[in-house]
């Protein structure tokens, strides 16, 4: 488990990314030895849409896909459990302003069912066909194949924060130079504190502080890695932590032996050969006060604590 305390202001000496200033949110966050467990979106499916060109804060609607397009998935997807990013290939972001074959995949994260489907569309208007409720709850819909491997998406959303691109940028271009289509560059995922960020599909888990090294772990060891991990999307921020916990105490690393749910505040997880941990989970929140992006002003940001285990 990472420590929040033993770190007040006076003492703050953060260390940035060679080109980032030493106030940007992701060096106050390590220089804080911020925990990691909790902190990923929560998304039971995640709907993967190839966007050349330059991305805006809002990418979806701030990007040159149609904004009519844009606002309808956003709207199909609202409450369905599918979370709509945009993807690129890593390097320059040219966009000739021409119809193009888009590269679109879709995962579902739910341990023991997940699944990730990769198609090319001749337009992207033809996502309006996929029934969004039925993704979230894990149909594919009969959309394309599924990929030979993992996919890697890196946050290099620029626009929402600065650590994210400068950060994020080079890890998603030296792994795209050995693993190809297998890693992309994304929209926000969360998170920024945490850059660079990476999410993992089909199986949703989330991690922060990437470099290549271990972005290619990430792609190439089998089984689930909880070093810098923060989190299986399909659970809420403190069963994140709970099956991290859990996974760490007993050593597992099979991304489908666990499920988690709640009971009275406190979090179940069970493995599928029958043994099952209650998981006491505190948010805490964190001291001192640190911005959740860059530019934003200082505030308290929430961690996720392991009361116990039995």
């Amino acid at each position: 488990m990472h420590s929040n305390g033993g770190i007040g202001r006076e003492n703050l000496m953060p260390m940035s990314h060679p080109t980032l200033p030493a106030a940007a949110c992701s060096a106050l966050s390590r220089a804080l030895d911020e925990p990691f467990a909790g902190s990923a979106a929560t998304a039971t499916a995640w709907l993967c849409l190839e966007q050349p060109g330059p991305w805006g804060r809002d990418a979806l609607t701030q990007s040159h896909l149609d904004t009519g397009l844009a606002g309808e998935l956003a709207t199909r997807a609202a409450g369905t459990g599918v979370r709509v990013v945009l993807i690129r290939r890593p390097g320059p972001h040219p966009d000739r302003h021409r119809p193009a074959p888009r590269r679109v995949y879709l995962a579902h994260t739910a341990p023991g069912t997940s699944f990730l489907r990769a198609a090319t569309l001749a337009d992207p208007k033809q996502l309006l066909d996929l029934d969004f409720t039925a993704a979230g709850a894990g149909s594919d819909g009969g959309l394309g194949d599924a990929p030979a491997g993992p996919l890697l998406l890196v946050c290099t959303n620029g626009r929402r924060d600065v650590c994210c691109a400068v950060a994020g940028r080079p890890v998603a271009s030296g792994l795209a130079d050995e693993f190809g289509d297998a890693v992309w560059e994304c929209t926000h995922i969360g998170g920024h504190r945490f850059a660079p960020t990476a999410l993992l599909l089909p199986t949703g888990y989330t991690y922060g502080d990437v470099n290549v090294e271990r972005g290619r772990a990430l792609l190439t060891e089998p089984g689930v890695i909880t070093d810098r991990c923060r989190g299986r999307s399909t659970f809420a921020p403190a069963g994140q932590a709970a099956e991290l916990a859990v996974r760490d105490l007993i050593g597992c690393t099979d991304p489908d032996a666990l499920r988690v749910s709640e009971r009275d505040s406190r979090w179940r997880v069970a493995h599928v050969d029958g043994r099952a941990w209650t998981v006491n989970v505190e948010a805490v929140p964190t001291s001192p006060d640190r911005p959740a992006s860059c530019g934003a002003a200082p505030g308290p940001t929430t961690a996720y604590t392991i009361v116990d285990i039995s």
